[in-house]
């Protein structure tokens, strides 16, 4: 799978515009032109150029704080340098107390965050997913074979809402009935659904959350080699 941005090449204009959507959570040029006050076929435009005009990233950190560093490289950190150091304009700064990042709760660590958008099935990993930004999460959420994703759509509205983080336990695999599952898909990538068992056809039943979604039926033996893992946490914006 390509990396974000190759060794020696300039950045592609989906390259940056991946990382563009994650941090502004837009998922069509619509939505992203509406934030940048231009037209969607502005956005069109620069997409059929491959290239992003300077005055986007003027307006990314006028209104989130991003760095035009990270958007080009995907490297470093997200938000542009302050005199205070890297912070969104305004943003709420907490006094530190040194004696708090010694404790356990405290810790933090730097994770890889994956679109749910990845190769066909057949040739299908977790190693193939392609990678979109980074993200800063208790270490306590981030343990060993804990897989992060950004949702891109709303139909588990409003358990998990589009554009949230969602962490996904690759060692729970053992499908069980009101639990949240992740699922490969030979054409959408990855799915997340509520699953449930029909003990009367040996199928299990594949629910989103949000309404005018319809329910979806697999086979047990499918659907079991379909899961990537369990939903444990979920970080989103609360409404």
């Amino acid at each position: 799978m390509r990396k974000i941005v190759e060794e020696g090449n300039a950045p592609t204009f989906m390259d940056v515009y991946r990382r563009i959507q994650v941090m502004t959570k837009t998922r069509t040029q619509g939505e992203l032109a509406k934030i940048l006050g231009i037209c969607q076929s502005n956005v069109a435009e620069a997409k059929r150029r491959d290239r992003i005009p300077p005055s986007w990233y003027i307006k990314l950190f006028e209104k989130f704080g991003l760095s035009q560093d990270w958007l080009l490289t995907g490297i470093g950190p997200v938000n542009a340098r302050t005199g205070a150091g890297y912070e969104l304009p305004g943003a709420f700064k907490p006094k530190a107390e040194p004696a708090h990042s010694r404790e356990p709760v405290a810790a933090s660590t730097l994770v890889v965050v994956y679109s749910m958008s990845c190769v066909p099935l057949e040739a299908q990993g977790i190693s193939e997913l392609e990678p979109v930004g980074k993200l800063a999460l208790p270490a306590s959420l981030a343990g060993p074979g804990t897989l992060v994703l950004w949702m891109r759509d709303d139909n588990m509205a409003p358990v998990v809402q589009r554009g949230a983080y969602l962490g996904v336990n690759t060692a729970d695999v053992r499908l069980s009935s009101g639990g949240i599952f992740v699922l490969k898909h030979e054409y959408a990538g990855m799915l997340v659904r509520r699953i449930f068992l029909d003990y009367g056809s040996n199928q299990y039943l594949l629910r989103s959350e949000a309404g005018g979604h319809p329910e979806s039926r697999m086979p047990a033996e499918e659907c079991t080699g379909r899961v990537v893992g369990r939903v444990v946490w979920v970080i989103q914006e609360f409404f």
